[in-house]
């Protein structure tokens, strides 16, 4: 239980100190989803797997068996956290940044 604890800990930790190293800043280039996909999601979603839920990835066949279909589902998780996750308003992540983001969750995971 101490272990689970600390590993939690320590991924919140680390989710928190990289979403508060990119808070609001827009993104310009054109892999910009990408680019802030590795900054904000990618220590808890590698590749689009879960290290807290390894059945919860971010595959399109996980996505829409959980009823998440739209860039505005994946935000709507974003901004409100699922079990084991952070919650990311839009002082942490951007509207803008949240919708790049969610479309490379859609157009990346297969």
């Amino acid at each position: 239980m101490k272990k689970n604890l600390i590993i939690t800990v320590t991924i919140f930790a680390a989710c928190s100190f990289m979403s508060a190293a990119s808070a609001g800043e827009p993104a310009a280039t054109a892999n910009a989803g990408e680019k802030l996909f590795t900054q904000q999601c990618a220590v808890c979603h590698p590749q689009g797997g879960n290290i807290i839920n390894p059945r919860k990835t971010l595959s399109k066949k996980i996505l829409a068996a959980n009823n998440i279909k739209t860039e505005a589902d994946i935000i709507k998780i974003m901004r409100n956290g699922a079990a084991g996750m952070t919650k990311f308003d839009a002082t942490a992540i951007a509207d803008e940044d949240a919708k790049m983001i969610a479309g490379y969750i859609l157009g990346t995971f297969k």
